[in-house]
């Protein structure tokens, strides 16, 4: 990936020098990261669900209901990066 200028290969702060490693990024998308995200709260939701009736006497059903709204969340976002990706490769193939 071009950025179209040079980047800085060391940086100068105080009597410290500190050298810039010339790396790539390794998930520009995000997709990977929110699909293993949305898996562990899903996970959690069924891990949570056999305990309904410990959780229900304790008064911490509201566990199992966050597993399922950061599922929903979840879902929601892989579908925003996945647009976003695929918007990307039409602007990458368009230059």
């Amino acid at each position: 990936m071009d950025l179209g200028d040079e980047q800085p290969t060391q940086h100068e702060i105080g009597r410290r020098t500190y050298i810039v490693a010339q790396v790539e990024p390794l998930d520009v998308d995000g997709v990977r990261t929110t699909e293993v995200g949305t898996a562990l709260w899903l996970l959690g939701f069924l891990g949570l669900l056999p305990f309904w009736g410990a959780l229900e006497e304790s008064g911490r059903t509201w566990w199992l209901w966050t597993c399922l709204a950061g599922f929903g969340l979840g879902l929601c976002g892989l579908e925003y990066c996945r647009r976003r990706r695929k918007e990307r490769a039409a602007q990458r193939g368009t230059r």
